[in-house]
């Protein structure tokens, strides 16, 4: 069982695993179920899970879903004035010589890259950007961080600059 579990969980990247959180302010952890051979994801409330159904308005949502809507705001995000000239002054804290052009080129790059990424790179981006995000019954919030982005930036950098001397 463990082995089998293993793999599922290798076939089934969950995205938002340790981001997400429900009304109550308990974690959503991602689960699946098969119905006629078909996988079918989800993140569940732990209140749900240790409570019953009504522990949580919102209970269950669709893993699909909610990755993709924080995935298409965290990418409109990106390319907003405001988080790149916050994400420009929190990288010129570790690199004065930075421009905010540079800032800019290397958060479009990463937009205009996101459909090419695997999925684990994905991920990886995806727990550097995201501080929490919160499902409610009206929708979600989403939170950045700001370190992350600065993060995201110098490995952004390098990655041109390696580009760039080949």
């Amino acid at each position: 069982p463990r082995k089998r579990a293993s793999g599922t969980r290798a076939q089934t990247p969950a995205l938002l695993m340790g981001l997400l959180f429900g009304p109550a302010r308990h974690a959503m952890v991602p689960t699946h179920t098969r119905k006629a051979g078909r996988l079918y994801r989800y993140y569940v409330s732990t209140a749900v899970l240790k409570q019953g159904q009504d522990a949580c308005p919102v209970g269950r949502v669709p893993a699909g879903e909610v990755e993709a809507a924080v995935i298409a705001q965290v990418r409109r995000l990106l390319v907003t004035p405001e988080v790149i000239v916050r994400t420009w002054r929190a990288a010129r804290e570790q690199e004065a010589a930075i421009g905010e052009g540079e800032v800019r080129a290397a958060l479009s790059e990463l937009d205009l890259l996101w459909d090419e990424l695997f999925p684990a790179e994905q991920a990886r981006i995806v727990q550097l950007l995201v501080e929490r995000v919160e499902v409610s019954t009206d929708g979600l919030t989403i939170r950045l961080q700001t370190e992350g982005l600065r993060s995201l930036v110098q490995d952004l950098r390098g990655g041109t600059q390696t580009r760039q001397a080949a």
